[in-house]
């Protein structure tokens, strides 16, 4: 077999990848598919793996598992980057532009979120304390007619028969 010097970086990264993604499938196997020994293989990743195990470096996050802090040090990084290059830079994170945008519009749009938010929350009390006084007004108007409505009845029912 072939000593680690004659593989190129790719074939390794591609060898390792096929490794963590192997599902149910042994290391032998991998090993025998891609022609190469078996230790070989293991010990390209005992390099890679960390004594945690925490993360394999195949497997990249998900854009929704990014922490603020995370997506904010993106946004730094991808600042300037255009085209190409801006593509680039987010395949190698597991990324789509879509995702930069909207953390970027999350950041930038809460600020005057926050301000239109404050003014909506003052406005939308105000408007409720006016309702309130308008139903108590209300109340009251409606307690008037109500007594002048008992008050006439009863005029009508003393001296209603009188008229006749």
């Amino acid at each position: 077999m072939k000593s680690i010097s004659t593989y190129s970086a790719a074939f390794r990264e591609q060898a390792l990848r096929k490794v963590m993604s192997r599902g149910n499938r042994t290391i032998q196997s991998v090993a025998d598919e891609l022609n190469i020994n078996i230790f070989t293989l293991k010990n390209w990743i005992k390099r890679i793996v960390p004594k945690d195990g925490k993360q394999p470096p195949g497997k990249e996050k998900r854009p929704q598992d990014w922490t603020s802090v995370e997506q904010l040090i993106a946004l730094h990084e991808s600042y300037g980057l255009t085209g190409e290059a801006l593509n680039v830079w987010c395949r190698e994170r597991g990324l789509f532009t879509h995702h930069l945008d909207s953390w970027r519009a999350s950041f930038c749009g809460s600020d005057k979120e926050g301000l239109s938010g404050a003014r909506e929350w003052r406005s939308l009390k105000d408007e409720n304390q006016q309702l309130k006084r308008e139903l108590v007004r209300k109340e009251k108007a409606l307690a008037e007619a109500a007594a002048l409505l008992v008050l006439q009845k009863k005029f009508q029912a003393l001296w209603g028969d009188e008229d006749k």
